[in-house]
């Protein structure tokens, strides 16, 4: 009797040590394959959820060791794309559409949590002790901790793998437990090669021709585009409209309890390719990328410039407001 009992309990322990060598195995397996490539190429489809609005943009991602990075996010409803770019010199957010280009000194990406970028992935599977690690048939599921400072909502994600621990899926959740952002991988390139001037910032901006339609500049604004969230106890207590050498600019003075001033305005094409040096940091804002300072918003969307600034919204807040104005405007 004591013969079974012994060889139920060596069973037992041969199968939870399989477990747990399977997580560790495909962690470590993954984690080896993604830090021992000095380049990669990923592409694939991100999708952003806001209430009932989905955004969805075809993502290439390269990456070169030494900090050479270019994501490239192409927005499928209106083909617009923005390229986030790091090298040497610093971090860009360039959009083709408008020549221009926001330049920052920045530490992105290793500043939070990044859906598409295969290092920022492995160090959220490694700031995360209970993982959640399932075999399941389609390969290997399990679920970390996220990084994402301005937006304090997000707070999980399950990252899917196939049966040969490759990336497949990662699915970013809010606290009610709803999916706010997917990145489904189509391929994951680990020795790709790249022309020696692929991370240049002109060489970028050369490979984007622009359509007469993508540059069309909007000249007015019809309608005020009014946030839908505004904090307790603040109102809009004063709305400018000025008339600028192309196109309109509106300035709405919000007061109260948390005031707040919110700048709309045509965007311009620039004639010469323009870089504008600024502080803060690359952020997605649902249909567009934007730049983020401790106490400004700044984003371009449908040809509309908007510029979000308060000494009392904390970077939650701000997202919050941006997030609320989704009236178009009509464009003429």
């Amino acid at each position: 009797m004591k013969k079974i009992l012994f060889s139920i309990m060596m069973v037992l322990l041969l199968v939870s040590g399989c477990g747990k060598n399977s997580e560790t195995s495909v962690i470590n397996d993954l984690e080896k394959k993604i830090n021992k490539a000095s380049a990669y190429k990923v592409t694939g489809v991100l999708e952003i959820v806001n209430n009932d609005e989905v955004y969805t943009y075809d993502v290439e991602v390269s990456y070169k060791k030494d900090n050479n990075y270019k994501v490239s996010l192409t927005n499928q409803a209106n083909n617009h794309t923005q390229v986030i770019l790091k090298n040497s010199d610093g971090v860009y957010v360039l959009t083709p559409a408008l020549n221009k280009s926001f330049k920052f000194q920045s530490d992105w990406p290793y500043s939070n949590s990044q859906v598409y970028l295969l290092k920022s992935l492995i160090n959220d599977i490694k700031d995360t002790k209970d993982r959640g690690f399932k075999d399941v048939k389609s390969g290997y599921s399990l679920s970390t901790k996220v990084n994402y400072p301005n937006n304090s909502k997000l707070v999980k994600q399950t990252i899917e793998l196939d049966k040969n621990g490759d990336l497949k899926k990662v699915s970013v959740y809010d606290s009610n437990n709803i999916i706010c952002m997917t990145m489904t991988f189509d391929s994951i390139d680990y020795s790709p090669t790249f022309k020696k001037d692929y991370f240049n910032l002109d060489s970028v901006m050369s490979t984007y021709s622009i359509s007469e339609e993508e540059v069309k500049e909007t000249t007015m604004i019809d309608d005020t585009i009014y946030p839908l969230v505004i904090p307790n106890g603040t109102k809009l207590v004063s709305e400018e409209k000025i008339k600028k050498d192309v196109g309109d600019r509106i300035i709405m003075t919000f007061d109260g309890d948390k005031p707040f001033l919110l700048v709309e305005e045509t965007a311009v094409v620039e004639d010469e390719f323009t870089v504008i040096p600024t502080y803060g940091e690359p952020f997605q804002l649902m249909d567009t990328l934007g730049v983020m300072t401790n106490n400004s918003l700044t984003w371009t969307s449908n040809g509309i410039e908007y510029y979000i600034v308060s000494d009392v919204l904390n970077q939650n807040e701000l997202v919050e407001v941006a997030q609320s104005i989704s009236y178009l405007p009509t464009m003429k």
